[in-house]
């Protein structure tokens, strides 16, 4: 670079290389901590952090134990998954638990999505019955619980009306019986649960165009060809919300067993949520407690993680 100063004389200046580059503005270093980041989460990750990850994380370590709440312990490692499934009893509280589970996911499922397409788009009087069919989600389980109970009560108003219909050789006590009590158990679930499922897809069916509908009826196909090539496919991120919260909230029934039954008659209505409780806190075995409870994260974590695989996008699956 040459500059060129006109006076008495012309003088020729060289510029060195090193000085024709225009010096960078300093950057500022960014503080660690600063206003309106990440730092305002903060509490709201150590309460969590330490109410739950560390609570679960050493409900963990104590199901490799023999703690009863008070006291030494020392270690056993298996000894207590080996007991729980050498038991009768304990195996059959996880059948029970798995059929609670997929019982009411399949039943809240079915009547939820019948319920958004009846009530989708057809009838005036929708908003009442979308209010209506939501109300037994706000209820409290236990409250819920004691309302059916006296519903399937030998006195109650399902013997009388089985009766009042000519049939009482139907009639039943219904909680007390081995066979039906788990049936009990299940309607009560599905008919507080399926409100729930029924918004997640109505949710979904306001997504698919009312246009592509009309088309495929232009197109020939029937109400069932339009269900299932066109709204099913719409709706399939509902589906597995629906399914997976389904599931966990089923593996994880507990209120409405302790009111309607207690896990009795016999224990044919124990779940592993039930035994958990009895085991750590009526029992005061918390190591063989923790176990339990192990077990029904495991069972909820694998079941979560298929359920997700199978419901996934096709576009998810080809990549």
């Amino acid at each position: 670079m040459t500059v060129t100063i006109n006076e008495s004389s012309t003088r020729t200046l060289t510029v060195p290389p090193k000085a024709r580059r225009t010096p960078e503005p300093r950057r500022r270093r960014k503080p660690l901590i600063s206003y309106g980041h990440w730092w305002w989460a903060l509490p709201a990750i150590v309460l969590v952090i330490g109410v739950h990850y560390a609570a679960t994380l050493t409900g963990g370590f104590f199901a490799f134990t023999n703690w009863t709440g008070l006291g030494d312990w020392e270690l056993i490692g298996f000894g207590n998954f080996e007991r729980i499934f050498q038991d009768p009893q304990l195996l059959g509280a996880v059948w029970n638990t798995l059929f609670l589970a997929f019982g009411s996911v399949i039943l809240t499922n079915v009547f939820g999505l019948l319920y958004a397409l009846a009530i989708n788009r057809m009838l005036k009087s929708r908003y009442i019955l979308r209010t209506l069919l939501f109300m037994p989600v706000v209820l409290s389980p236990l409250a819920v619980a004691y309302v059916w109970k006296f519903i399937f009560q030998f006195n109650g108003p399902l013997n009388g009306f089985l009766g009042l219909i000519g049939l009482e050789e139907w009639q039943k006590v219904w909680l007390a019986d081995p066979t039906w009590s788990i049936w009990a158990i299940l309607v009560t679930v599905v008919w507080q649960q399926t409100g729930f499922v029924m918004v997640i897809y109505l949710a979904g069916l306001a997504s698919v165009p009312v246009e592509i509908e009309e088309a495929a009826a232009l197109d020939g196909a029937g109400i069932w060809g339009r269900f299932w090539n066109v709204v099913v496919p719409a709706i399939r991120p509902s589906i597995a919300i629906a399914t997976t919260l389904g599931i966990i909230q089923g593996l994880r029934i507990f209120d409405q067993i302790l009111a309607l039954t207690g896990g009795g008659p016999a224990g044919a209505t124990e779940t592993l949520a039930t035994e958990v409780y009895k085991q750590a806190f009526s029992l005061g075995q918390f190591g063989f407690g923790s176990a339990l409870a192990l077990v029904l994260t495991l069972i909820i974590l694998v079941f979560a993680i298929l359920q997700q695989y199978a419901t996934r996008d096709r576009d998810a699956r080809k990549a």
